[in-house]
């Protein structure tokens, strides 16, 4: 579950990451990949970490 959220919390961020840096569609749409991307490999890890540890 940790996983989602992060992941959702990451591509909103890069989504407005990239327009506040002046992006046209496709560079907000690159940004909010990568970091769903980054984010949600970050989520999973803490998911694992979480379950291994309860």
């Amino acid at each position: 579950m940790i996983g989602v959220v992060l992941t959702l919390l990451g591509g909103i961020w890069g989504w407005r990451l990239a327009s506040k840096r002046g992006g046209n569609r496709a560079d907000k749409l690159q940004y909010m990949v990568v970091y769903a991307l980054i984010f949600g490999i970050i989520g999973l890890f803490f998911g694992v970490l979480f379950d291994r540890m309860v």
